[in-house]
Formats: structure tokens, C-alpha cells, sequence
């Protein structure tokens, strides 16, 4: 098959190289060119995804992918179409369309006949039906369900380890007619490699939900699930602590049963997804009040965290913290959402000096991000830990010299490493 994939980003480009992996042509598409040459010469645009760089050196020396910014080179003759162009959100839950309008609208200018085309981005139910439907059909001259079809199908992997995530877990699609959805079904079969470990709770492959409103709030749902799971695992952890209780020996307790699922508490929720898409949620719903009040609990977090820190340090008037980790997540360097932002903000409203530390980012890039650069080894009178990099489970009081108070926001040390210092954790009293 010739495959295109419009957004060659930290999900497209694994995406594409997966699809080419299958033995088919696949050509990328992307307006930053910086990106489309590093592609094209073979080399990863960004680190941390395993097993990336492999895949590229092997299949663009083979023809097998290959990328540009122009959709004519891409999407005539396709046999499909993947969009994984990003949406945002606004803080009332308002999805910016922007960038997804002006992709569908290039899209359709070059569609021909006979192109199943299949959005991956998150999107609020509906969206597949009501906007790219109609856009395309308008942009093209088109008929879907006669000329081509449209399905949605949600990306459910994590970065840094997509590829494994593709095989782990079942390929969800909803088509707009059952035709379209077989095609799908047909699609992602011939695309995707799947693990069939007789461990898998459920059987792998691809799974046709009847429609692409379904397959929508499929993703929504299991998202806003995370969200509302380690919102009420917080609200736990701040009343456990307040009670003298260990909310980890709690939430081992309660998992013990099969029925309980708590996540883990922790100083943020970041992401392009769990803080994203229950406000997408939201706009469908907006009586979803649990899941109002779980996106708020997840929220305060941050300040709630620099808070624990004033309580085990005093006035932070003046002080020296040092942020441990700009990334949302250990490994991997993406800062969306992460707490980094509102946890600094939170330190220097308490008038102290805010700085950041993390192993992957170089000092001019966290200047870009606004931060002042920590090194490990210059005095310190604070800590929090915000990114669970592996690095931090090793840091003691020579990494941090003068410190006298350590939160662990994510539990990646211990007590015993830091003898004279103030050591708290989320949950714990």
C-alpha cells in the first residue's frame, strides 16, 4: 500500500516508521522542514523514543519512508490517510481546531478516489462526522462512503515507548458506514503487528466499535478515567496526611482487591493527554461534574506540593528550590503540561528563588522555557522532586549541598538518603 501521515511528530513519526516496518510506502508530511530533512537523512528529530533511530536507519536508506512538507508528493494515489495533527484546548475546555482545519483542508485539495482516510488525534464525539466529513467532502468534490471513506481510530500509546504500545493493546475504529469501517478493520490489520501473549486479558487486534462516535468517546473515556483515578488517589493522599495515615500502604491495601484499581498520587498530572482530554470531555458534557472536580483536584497539586514544602522548610521568602525536572514524566523530554510551570510560579509567589534541574535538557534550553538552570552540586536550600528521572532515586546531600528540606513528589527516594534533612512525601505524614 501507499500510506500517508500527515504530522510526523513524537506519535506520527513512530507511526509512519511502524507502517513502513510492514513492508509498505510510506511518505510523511510535515510543515516544519528542519524536521522533514533530519527524516529524510535517517537521523531521530527527537530523542527518547526506543527503538526509533533503528527502525529509521534501516527503512528510509530502503525507500520504504521518506517526508515532506508538500501533500501533492503525498496524498494522490494513497490508499490511506493518517492524520496525528495536534488539537488543543483552551482553559474552558474550548478545542482549537487551527491546525487540524488547515491539515484537513490541504488533505482535501489532493484526496482521490478510493483513499480510506483515518483521523488519530483525540477528538469530542461527533467531530469525525460533523466537521471532517463535511471539509473534506467540500475541499474535495468527493462523496465519503461513495468516492472515499472516513473512520476515526485513537492512538493509544505513550511516548518513549510506542511501538510496544501498538502490540500491547487492541486498535480501536469507527467508520461512518459499515463499509468504511471494514476498510479500517482492513487497514490497521495489514499495518500493525499485535502481541498475542496468552497473559492479555482480553483478545488483541482490531476492533470495530460500530462507529466512529464510539470509537471517540472510547478515548475520552479512558482518559478521563486516568484523570478522575489519580484525582481521587490526591484527594486520599492529602487527607491521609493530615491523619497520620500512609496513603501507599493504604492503596496496596485496597488494590489487594480485585475490584479496586487507585492510582498513585503524585505533585502533577502532565501530558498531551490526561490534563487535555477530560476538558474535551467537558465541552461534550458539561454536566460532567466528577469529572469538573477531578481536573480541578489534579490542578492544585503543584501549589499544594510547594505548600508541603513550606510547612518542612518555614518561610520560602528568600530561599533557593530547586525544581527537579522540567519533563511531564521520567525519561522523556516533553515539558506539555507539566508541573514544572505552576510549581515554579508557586515558589516565587512565596517570594523564593525558583530554579530547574533536569539530566535532558541543556541550560539554554530551559532559559527558552523560562527557567533559571540548576546544577547539581551548587548550594540549594530546597528541593522538590516534580519528574521521576531515574537519575533522582540516586541523589543525596552532596548533590545538593546546604539543602534542608526534600519533597518527594513523585516517591523516587527515600528517607535513609537524606539523614538532617526535613524528607516528605505526597500521602505520608
Amino acid at each position: 500500500m501507499k500510506i500517508a501521515v500527515i504530522a510526523l511528530g513524537k506519535i506520527g513519526l513512530p507511526l509512519a516508521v511502524q507502517f513502513a516496518s510492514r513492508g509498505h510506502e510510506v511518505v510523511g508530511v510535515d510543515v516544519n522542514q528542519q524536521l522533514v530533512d533530519l527524516v529524510n537523512a535517517g537521523t531521530e528529530p527527537f530523542p527518547g523514543e526506543a527503538h526509533l533511530q533503528a527502525k529509521l536507519s534501516d527503512l528510509v536508506p530502503a525507500g520504504r519512508l521518506r517526508a515532506t512538507t508538500d501533500y501533492s508528493e503525498a496524498v494522490p494515489g494513497a490508499d490511506a490517510v493518517v492524520l496525528v495533527v495536534p488539537l488543543f484546548v483552551d482553559a474552558d475546555a474550548k478545542p482549537d481546531f487551527g491546525w487540524m482545519d488547515a491539515a484537513t483542508e490541504e488533505l482535501a485539495k489532493h484526496l482521490t478516489p478510493g483513499t480510506l482516510v483515518s483521523y488519530e488525534t483525540t477528538l469530542p464525539v461527533g467531530t469525525t462526522r460533523t466537521r471532517w466529513k463535511p471539509a473534506l467532502e467540500a475541499g474535495s468534490g468527493l462523496v465519503e462512503g461513495e468516492d472515499f471513506h472516513l473512520a476515526f481510530s485513537p492512538e493509544r500509546v505513550l511516548t518513549g515507548r510506542v511501538f510496544e504500545d501498538l502490540r500491547k493493546y487492541p486498535k480501536l475504529v469507527g467508520g461512518l458506514s459499515e463499509a468504511g469501517a471494514a476498510k479500517a478493520v482492513e487497514f490497521y490489520q495489514a499495518v500493525l503487528d499485535f502481541d498475542d501473549r496468552p497473559d492479555l486479558s482480553r483478545a488483541n487486534g482490531v476492533w470495530d466499535l460500530g462507529s466512529a462516535e464510539a470509537s471517540e468517546l472510547a478515548k475520552l473515556a479512558e482518559t478521563t478515567y486516568r484523570d478522575v483515578n489519580i484525582g481521587l488517589a490526591n484527594q486520599f493522599a492529602r487527607f491521609a496526611a493530615t491523619a497520620g495515615i500512609d496513603i501507599y500502604q493504604v492503596i496496596d491495601a485496597s488494590n489487594s482487591q480485585p475490584y479496586s484499581h487507585i492510582h498513585q498520587p503524585g505533585i502533577a498530572v502532565g501530558g498531551h493527554c490526561i490534563p487535555v482530554y477530560p476538558r474535551l470531555y467537558l465541552w461534550n458534557d458539561p454536566e460532567a461534574t466528577v469529572v469538573r472536580a477531578a481536573r480541578a483536584a489534579n490542578a492544585e497539586m503543584p501549589d499544594y506540593t510547594i505548600g508541603l514544602l513550606e510547612g518542612a522548610y518555614g518561610d520560602l521568602n528568600g530561599a533557593r528550590v530547586v525544581v527537579l525536572g522540567a519533563a511531564y514524566r521520567g525519561g522523556v523530554k516533553e515539558t506539555a503540561f507539566s508541573g514544572v510551570f505552576d510549581a515554579v510560579a508557586s515558589i516565587s509567589r512565596r517570594g523564593g528563588t525558583a530554579l530547574v534541574h533536569d539530566p535532558l535538557y541543556t541550560d539554554e534550553e530551559l532559559e527558552k522555557l523560562g527557567f533559571a538552570a540548576y546544577h547539581l552540586g551548587e548550594p540549594v536550600d530546597a528541593a522538590v522532586v516534580q519528574a521521576n528521572h531515574a537519575e533522582y532515586s540516586e541523589l543525596t546531600k552532596s548533590d545538593l549541598p546546604g539543602i534542608k528540606a526534600f519533597i518527594d513528589g513523585r516517591r523516587v527516594s527515600s528517607a535513609e538518603l537524606w539523614p538532617g534533612v526535613v524528607y516528605r512525601v505526597i500521602g505520608k505524614p
